[in-house]
């Protein structure tokens, strides 16, 4: 159990970035904290014709697309695709696009990128990253006085979720007949050991040591969850057993009942230094 009074100690159980937008994402050993969050998370994006996003919310193949990280370049798979390789050093033409109520300085990726998702999803679409020049800010109204910055995210820099918060929703659908859920259908950031289950909707700081100095996270709004969790990212069928689930017990009375699961965070202290899995840390509540 968690103790009330003074840190609470937790470890970093799993590290998660999603170079694309809405696509499959990698667990990773270790990451780079940068302005916008872990280093090329959603630092891509599919827009439509009209140069606004697209997820899973419409098109639940997405969750299809392997990602891969290498040293110079991110490498795409789909099925009945051939890999689709870019580098990570290169952009195109210049291009504004929307993401939610944001308009924001892009670099499309190109026409090869285009046509393989467009034959892949099935509707035109084209790839574009995100302009490291462009300020995209989170909500003041949840950051206070911190300036925290976005790249493709929904909102906020990074997503904190628990692994006792999983098993907890996995502990009910198992009690309804339904088969367990992976974290992967929640696309967290970081996943933290030694909390009770949802025991993040409670914190307000995290801090890891690090050989470059302390990475300061503080957890600032509850992650409002949408039809995503219910796509099954091994084989992007569609269902409602999980939504259901959370519906019964996760009402957030701090979003008017909205139903949520794990914490969007923002960088107090750490830019340009790394995070790793394993990692250890203390962490304090927002309230007593």
């Amino acid at each position: 159990m968690n103790d009330a009074q003074g840190d609470v100690p937790v470890r970093v159980h799993s590290l998660h970035v999603y170079p694309v937008k809405s696509c499959a994402g990698i667990d990773v050993a270790e990451a780079l904290v940068i302005e916008t969050g872990l280093e090329f998370d959603r630092a891509w994006m599919l827009v439509d014709a009209q140069g606004r996003f697209v997820t899973q919310r419409t098109l639940p193949r997405m969750a299809l697309v392997r990602t891969e990280l290498k040293t110079f370049e991110l490498v795409l798979r789909a099925p009945g695709m051939l890999a689709l390789h870019l580098k990570l050093d290169t952009v195109e033409k210049p291009v504004r696009v929307a993401v939610w109520n944001d308009e924001v300085a892009a670099y499309d990726m190109g026409d090869l990128c285009a046509q393989w998702f467009t034959d892949f999803l099935g509707q035109t679409l084209r790839l574009v990253r995100f302009d490291p020049e462009q300020k995209r800010l989170s909500e003041r109204r949840w950051t206070g006085p911190l300036e925290a910055e976005n790249a493709f995210t929904d909102g906020y820099p990074m997503l904190v979720a628990s692994v006792a918060g999983l098993a907890e929703l996995n502990r009910r659908l198992e009690a309804a007949g339904h088969a367990p859920a992976a974290m992967a259908r929640f696309r967290p950031n970081i996943v933290l050991d030694g909390l009770d289950p949802h025991g993040e909707d409670a914190l307000d700081e995290i801090v890891f040591d690090t050989p470059e100095g302390s990475i300061r996270l503080k957890l600032v709004k509850p992650c409002v969850r949408c039809p995503i969790p219910d796509v099954n990212p091994a084989t992007a069928e569609t269902g409602h057993a999980v939504g259901d689930t959370l519906t019964t017990y996760r009402a957030d009375a701090r979003l008017t009942g909205a139903i949520t699961f794990g914490m969007n965070a923002v960088i107090v202290e750490g830019i340009e230094r790394t995070l790793r899995a394993g990692m250890t840390g203390a962490a304090t509540f927002a309230f007593a």
